[in-house]
């Protein structure tokens, strides 16, 4: 009964959706990819605001549900029957009487299977398509038949762009970059964005941000972005790695496309805030610092979190809480071993949380980790307690694991001010903390 009454909803709030688009003609920007969209999103967001009346798919929303519902400005109702029939009424509100619509509407694209995308493109009019990064051995990839289906899903967003639109790509990545050779739309252009020296937006000088005059931990990352012979520096404040600042890039290349200049986007960048569980930066208790990157994990986003825990010269010791990473298929046990072996040359100590994770350990020990700095939990409130007792000051923590591990209550136990959760952390409103 759920099912059909998911199907009734997704049904009427997408033809709610396509209806509002086709009275108000917003233009849109549409985010796809594997690594970093929600980033990308808020950063991209940020930059339009400045200028425009603009609408972001909140948190995460990427879905058949989400989609629509950010389209329509409306609330995730969960399995609330009545706060869908308010959802829907409002929708048709939109449709029947004129309102105050967004110029622009900023939209997260997900891909949980097959189809997802392709179905989306019959029907979004996309002015400008982002595609971040396309890894090896994607998220999701259970559910398609092979990691490159899940790259071809993606890459079916560029069918929705308009004639005259933009398609802006992460150059870095070979399998992303491959995609400027299937722009469809007449008139359509390509912008792209990366640390590359081909790439149209590049990000150069990327280091730690500490507290002038402080050699203390770091408060974030710094860089220069130049486009088109001019350079112009910039600091993201409360998360760290080289790949905190691509949604800044993308940001930027969205900027460029639409002829704002570097100084002005840069300037709008200035308020852009990380969002929660993406290497956010959390001072932890007894004088430890947390890399907070459990909003979702694939194995390249892992490894990235690893190698940026390596550039982190805490004063005590590396320790890399890894949980199991969901929805890998037949690829699980090769990436966790992976990510074990990465660990392993990283890490001081090792802390794994879940079965699949086991992998992880097991690749850290044949890697030359000690096992007497391996500890393995099934759950992550346990591992939490029992983090306590070997953490010390001076010690750097990341987290980091798929959504159902939910290491964000490991993050929540050991944050220094645990009554800052609600706003730094993620999977906070009460339907989560329900689960």
């Amino acid at each position: 009964m759920r099912t059909l009454f998911k199907k009734i909803v997704v049904y009427t709030i997408t033809l709610e959706a396509r209806a509002v688009l086709r009275k108000y003609k917003p233009r849109i920007v549409a985010v796809t990819g594997s690594v970093g969209k929600t980033s990308t999103k808020d950063a991209i967001y940020a930059v339009l605001a400045e200028s425009y009346r603009v609408r972001k798919s909140e948190k995460s929303f990427n879905s058949e549900i989400g989609l629509p519902l950010t389209i329509l400005g409306a609330p995730n109702a969960w399995s609330n029957p009545l706060r869908w029939l308010s959802n829907i009424l409002d929708g048709l509100f939109l449709i029947l009487f004129d309102a105050a619509y967004p110029e622009w509407l900023v939209l997260e694209v997900g891909a949980d299977r097959p189809g997802d995308i392709r179905s989306l493109a019959g029907w979004l009019p996309v002015d400008v398509a982002v595609i971040t990064r396309l890894p090896e051995v994607p998220v999701h990839v259970e559910f398609f038949d092979s990691p490159e289906a899940v790259i071809e899903e993606k890459a079916s967003l560029i069918d929705a762009i308009k004639p005259g639109g933009v398609l802006a790509l992460f150059t870095d990545d070979p399998r992303t970059l491959a995609l400027q050779h299937r722009l469809p739309a007449p008139d359509a252009r390509i912008i792209t964005f990366g640390f590359s020296e081909n790439a149209d937006v590049r990000g150069e000088h990327v280091r730690l941000l500490r507290e002038e005059g402080k050699e203390t931990w770091p408060i974030g990352m710094t860089a220069a972005i130049s486009a088109d012979g001019v350079s112009v520096p910039l600091e993201v404040v409360g998360a760290v790695g080289a790949h905190a600042f691509l949604p800044a890039l993308a940001a930027t290349a969205v900027g460029r496309a639409l002829d704002k200049k570097l100084a002005d986007i840069v300037g709008a960048l200035e308020s852009y805030d990380p969002p929660p569980g993406r290497m956010r930066l959390i001072p932890g208790v007894k004088g430890t610092l947390i890399i907070d990157d459990t909003y979702n994990a694939s194995p390249a986003a892992t490894v990235a979190a690893l190698e940026t825990l390596s550039l982190v010269a805490p004063t005590g010791r590396r320790i890399a809480a890894i949980g199991d990473m969901l929805e890998l298929g037949r690829h699980s046990v090769e990436e966790h071993r992976k990510v074990g072996a990465q660990a392993a040359a990283v890490a001081d100590i090792l802390v794994t949380v879940g079965f699949r994770a086991r992998d992880i350990a097991a690749a850290a020990l044949d890697a030359g980790m000690p096992d007497k700095n391996i500890f393995q939990y099934e759950d992550s409130a346990k591992a939490a307690r029992e983090l306590q007792n070997i953490i010390k000051e001076g010690d750097c923590i990341l987290a980091k694991g798929s959504q159902s591990i939910r290491m964000e209550h490991l993050v929540e136990e050991l944050m220094a001010e645990p009554a800052q959760a609600e706003r730094l952390l993620v999977r906070q409103d009460a339907e989560w903390k329900r689960r």
